[in-house]
């Protein structure tokens, strides 16, 4: 009963920290105009009307390469649902990013684009994505369901919170120009609590993963400003952190607060997963053999915990350089000096997010192991507070047993 009450109350207490935290960190947001604010639609392509050269001629020059393929299209949400229109699409074979041709039955996104003269108006913009994304996810869900039964549904419920967290507080939190610092530590908190209570409980396992994480989680920030002082770090990156610092030109972001936002919230993924397994494995070996003293169980937190730092290690460094693959792959490519490459600040970042990531991980485990160590020692019983159930007695051996 205990344990059903914190669960919806943790529950009703993410909801209404989403609801107010969104109020909060939307308020004095700007209005942002971009590209993405054209009047889209989605639409499924109902035939190929014609191919045309898209070679212009005048005064005897051809101008415009490729081709404009011209289909018919029904659209499929919006103002104008029901509507057939001519769509048209430019193949150009010279461009990098080139869509493939459309075809009946593909389900596209188009863009009204008003051009005087022009007796088109709807562009092909891109394809739906969203439908095989939705059909992943869902077998994602369905597995997870599958083989965690109720602790996976309390996975994706944990899940949709966090990603609930990062999109509707922490991303509006950024652009309306709030501390940086401050709601990133808000919102890893949220994160870890919510996530530790919903998946595993109130319990023991589940404070001493928390600490384990809460201490984590300050060393990563302690090492992440102290690295920033030294480092000399500005902030620009690439052209995207100048694209983010003239968003807004009244009052601009500060890039190396989004420095110290991306390290923490990428490390604590990796943190709270040591933490929870070290909790959990030594809460099975107390259950198991509750004679084990505090030292015993501090040891073996340690020896489980080296196995586990060269993996999560392995983990951060392998994600980053995977997350920037196709730059590394060009700076590699084009730099001729190797000391100038690892001096520039956009790969000075990618190691110090694995160095600061793998110091919290390799802090997190000593501390979990002691905090584990002296919660369990001194527990007279389970997490659920029922008595640890005695190990079966074990025949005892005689000369004439047989082999």
């Amino acid at each position: 009963m205990k344990q059903r009450f914190v669960y919806f109350a943790t529950v009703l207490c993410s909801i209404l920290f989403l609801f107010f935290g969104n109020r909060a960190a939307s308020s004095g947001m700007p209005e942002f105009q971009g590209i993405y604010q054209d009047h889209c639609v989605m639409a499924r392509v109902e035939g190929i009307l014609s191919r045309q050269s898209a070679a212009q001629e005048i005064d005897g020059v051809f101008y415009g390469r490729g081709t404009n393929i011209l289909f018919a299209a029904e659209i499929l949400n919006g103002e104008e649902r029901g509507q057939l229109v001519t769509g048209i699409q430019n193949v150009d074979p010279e461009s990098p990013s080139q869509l493939r041709d459309v075809k009946k039955g593909d389900r596209v996104i188009l863009t009204y684009n008003p051009v005087e003269g022009a007796a088109i108006t709807w562009m092909l913009g891109e394809y739906v994505r969203t439908d095989a994304l939705a059909v992943f996810g869902l077998a994602f869900a369905a597995v997870l369901i599958l083989f965690g039964r109720r602790k996976g549904v309390n996975t994706l419920l944990s899940l949709g919170f966090t990603c609930l967290a990062i999109f509707v507080v922490f991303i509006p939190a950024i652009l309306s120009g709030k501390n940086i610092y401050g709601w990133s530590v808000a919102v890893c908190v949220f994160v870890i609590v919510m996530t530790l209570l919903i998946v595993e409980g109130a319990n023991q396992k589940c404070l001493c993963a928390a600490i384990g994480c809460f201490c984590g989680l300050a060393v990563s920030g302690a090492l992440t400003l102290l690295c920033d002082h030294f480092l000399q770090l500005t902030g620009m990156v690439d052209e995207n952190s100048m694209y983010l610092k003239y968003l807004i030109e009244e009052d601009p972001i500060d890039l190396k607060a989004i420095i110290f936002a991306a390290i923490l919230v990428g490390a604590m993924g990796a943190i709270m997963d040591v933490a929870m397994s070290l909790a959990s494995a030594l809460r099975e070996l107390h259950e198991k053999a509750p004679e084990c003293s505090a030292a015993v169980l501090f040891h073996s937190g340690m020896t489980i915990g080296r196995d586990m730092m060269g993996t999560m290690a392995n983990t951060l460094v392998l994600a980053y350089i995977g997350s920037s693959l196709s730059l590394t792959l060009l700076l590699m490519a084009y730099s001729r000096s190797v000391i100038a490459l690892l001096n520039r600040e956009m790969i000075v970042v990618e190691i110090l997010q694995s160095l600061v990531g793998s110091s919290g991980i390799l802090l997190t485990i000593p501390l979990t192991s002691l905090v584990c160590s002296v919660v369990y020692s001194h527990a007279k019983g389970t997490a659920d507070g029922k008595a640890p159930e005695p190990l079966p007695a074990q025949p005892a051996a005689h000369e004439d047993m047989p082999l």
